[in-house]
Formats: C-alpha cells, structure tokens, sequence
C-alpha cells in the first residue's frame, strides 16, 4: 500500500540475557520483512529509552510493533504513546529456555507494563500477541494486524458515494457525512440518482458499446433480454463507471426500487454487479454502511464480497441462507456462470442469477449502528457451500461454525440491520481492525 509504514519497536534493557534477545531480535525482523516491506527497522535492539527516543524521532507511522525483546519498565511504552495517535500491536516473546537457572527475557512482565501505560493512553482496545517468531500463530496474527492497519489508513482516503435516499423504511442504511468522517475518515458524497440517469439517457449506442460488450463476456444471457433493456444497462454502467473515475470513488451505495424500474424502465442490479468485480464495492438499497461493509471485507479479502439479507435458516445443516435480487459480482458465480435474469417482483431485466461458489472460510460482517447510534461490528465464521442459486437472483448458503438458528435470534433480537457482507478469509483480521478503531465486536 503506498504510503503506509510501521515501525517495529524491539525495546529492552542490558541486564537480561542479550544473546538470546539478539537471536530473537534478528528472527524477528525476518518474519516482519516477510509479513510487509512496509516494516521500518531499526539496525539494533532498542535497549534504553536514549536508543527508543533516537530512533523514533522524526517518524510518522501508521501501525507501531511494539515488542519485549527483553523486560523494560512503562516508561519505554510512555514516549511511544504520548507521540503517536495510530494502532498498537503488543507482542510478548515466550521464554526461550526454562532450566531452572536465569529468567532470560522477562518479556511478558514488561508487556504487563507496557499494556497498563497504554490503557491510561487509549480507549481502543490492545491488539496483543505472545508467541516467538517461528510460531505460525504468531506470523498470522502479524500478517492481520498490519492487514487491519492498512484498512484503517485505506479509509482516510476513501471517497464513498451515496447514490440517491434510502427507500422509505430503509434508513437503518442511511449515512451522515459527518458520522463517516469523524467514525472512519471516509469522505462521504452525495448525488441523487436522477443525475445519474439524466448522463446515462445522453449517450448514443456507439459509445455504450465497450460496457454492453465487457458485460456480455462476464455473463450468460445478456442478448436473451430486450434489445432496450440491454442498452439501457449499459449507457447506466458508463454512467456509473464515468461518475467513478470522475471522483476516484472506491465504495458505493445505490438507490435501486423504485425509481430504475419506475422512471428508467432498466433496474440498476447487473450495473452493481460489474462494479464489484471491477473492485468497486457496491451495495443496493443505498445502504452506505453496507457499502462500507462491502469495502472493509473486500480491501482485506483483496475478493468482491457478497452483500445480501438473511432470508432462510436450516437448523439439520445449520446454514443460513443470504440473498439479494441480483448484484453479486459475477466473478462469484459457483462454475463461473453468472446468468442474466430478471427483478424477481418487477419483472425486468438485466439482473443476475446465480448461487455462488464454495469458500472453506469466509466471514459475516457488518458496521452497524446501535439503537442509540454508536457503532459496532457484528462477525461470525462460517464457510459457504456449493448450493445452487436458492431463490431468483443471487445468494449464498453459508454454513456457521456457532449454531445458525442462535446466530439468527442474537441478531434479530438485538436489532442488527438486515444486510451483511459474506468476505472471503477468517473474521480476525476484521476484528483486529474493530479493536483498533475501538468499535465493540458482537459474535
């Protein structure tokens, strides 16, 4: 990622066993440069607040590693933490040796240290590791961390577009430009849908041709529809695609019913669906933080995310069925065929309809808002099946490792809104990135 950076800080002191700590010291670093290039280094152990405070002068990180290489006191944590405002990765180093004889590190008693200066400093929780670099647990937990952090980072570049209001009933969806900046730095901007329709309704068929032709080589069944409803779609997928590139926007939420079935006669799904292959996270409904949902997952993930209700639960396979009317990326289509339909009430095209392809992991997620309006972040594990389409349109039949009907009654009766994200990959790098931002996770 450009222009991120972070600094691994190997802190100590003289008096504990340095050949062990120089091992470890060196192991170390290798894992680091292994899990980022992005890793700034310092060329020894850091042992004495003169060598921390030298080192770390002039440096403006975005993610610290801060690490016991050996036992130092809070004040080491201190000078970190009253200069720099960014996420905190705490890694403790296991004894290397126990044979009765010298404490060698001493690394975990001085994370006790280093952990109680930062709760003095910060709200967000620790993001916390224990381990010796060999440990795949520990290079895991490494590589999703600085994964989070440049998420984080991600964020405070991020144009989101809100494409025209939420349907009436829909404004669990509905975003304020303010909350997403001050939350997660997203600058969030506002176009109403008809201006959209307005640019698309000025092309002539020569210059939507490009986007009729990239759609019908993602698809099955584009030439099926009407010859309008065709062309419509695509002067639509310009007008989105031009709007894009014009605002270097890189999540989106879309009005959809009923203003592209009422006022364009075309539905906006397949339009929705192209922009997610091409890395564009787009939602429907013009739920912006399930946009924000969508790009968090996808950003970690580096895969377009499903974005969908939870309409059917199976209690025999413990699965839960997510669903929408027909935007799913067509690169998630299960035996890559991503077939054209139509709106399942409307009765007009170009939708798609496909179940999608199997993944061993993937996670549920959402950035939601409590009754109250604060923030937080519902996450489960699961893994999605090789289920044909289930209903028309999209869906994806995801089998939860907690048991799917208390996965459903938890969030119904704690009012979560009705669409989530389906990310490719495990939850943890999802909730290492809620602890860092401070957001409570419910699981």
């Amino acid at each position: 990622m450009d222009n991120f950076n972070a600094l691994y800080l190997p802190i100590g002191v003289k008096t504990f066993e340095l050949n062990s700590a120089g091992k470890l010291f060196e192991e170390s670093k290798k894992v680091l440069a292994e899990v980022s290039t992005d890793i700034i280094f310092p060329s020894e152990m850091l042992l004495g607040l003169d060598k921390l405070k030298a080192f770390i002068e002039g440096k403006n990180p975005d993610l610290i590693i801060l690490q016991n290489i050996t036992f130092a006191n809070a004040a080491f944590a201190t000078e970190v933490f009253q200069r720099f405002d960014c996420p905190v990765v705490l890694w403790t180093l296991r004894e290397p040796v126990i044979d009765g004889t010298r404490l060698r590190l001493n690394s975990l008693t001085g994370a006790y240290s280093a952990s109680n200066a930062y709760h003095h400093f910060r709200k967000e929780k620790l993001t916390y590791i224990f381990g010796l670099p060999s440990e795949d647990e520990v290079k895991d937990k490494l590589k999703y961390s600085v994964k989070a952090a440049m998420l984080i980072k991600s964020l405070k570049s991020l144009n989101l577009a809100q494409i025209g209001h939420t349907p009436e009933g829909f404004g669990f969806g509905r975003a304020l430009d303010l909350d997403m900046r001050s939350r997660f730095g997203v600058n969030l901007i506002s176009i109403e849908a008809r201006e959209l329709i307005n640019k698309a309704l000025k092309y002539t068929d020569d210059e939507i041709k490009p986007y009729l032709l990239d759609a019908d080589k993602k698809t099955i069944g584009l030439k099926d529809i009407p010859k309008k409803n065709s062309l419509d779609f695509a002067r639509l997928y310009k007008a989105y695609m031009d709007f894009v590139k014009e605002n270097n926007i890189k999540a989106l939420s879309s009005r959809c019913w009923p203003d592209f079935f009422t006022e364009f006669g075309t539905p906006v799904c397949l339009v929705l669906g192209m922009l997610n292959d091409l890395g564009i996270s787009a939602s429907c409904e013009a739920d912006s933080y399930g946009a924000l949902s969508m790009y968090a997952g996808q950003f970690i993930s580096e895969s377009p995310c499903f974005f969908g209700d939870p309409v059917s639960l199976d209690e025999k396979e413990n699965t839960i069925t997510f669903w929408h009317c027909g935007t799913a990326a067509p690169s998630l289509a299960r035996e890559n065929k991503a077939y054209i339909g139509e709106h399942c009430n409307r009765h007009i095209g170009p939708t798609l309809e496909f179940g999608c392809r199997s993944e061993k992991e993937v996670s549920i997620f959402r950035i939601g808002q409590d009754c109250e309006g604060k923030f937080r972040i519902f996450l489960a594990d699961g893994e999605a099946l090789d289920k044909p389409k289930q209903f028309y349109g999209t869906s994806v039949v995801v089998k939860t490792e907690l048991n799917s009907k208390d996965l459903v009654t938890r969030t119904v009766e704690e009012g979560f809104e009705p669409h989530f994200a389906i990310v490719k990959g495990k939850s943890e790098p999802l909730r290492i990135f809620a602890d860092m931002l401070g957001i409570p996770v419910v699981s």
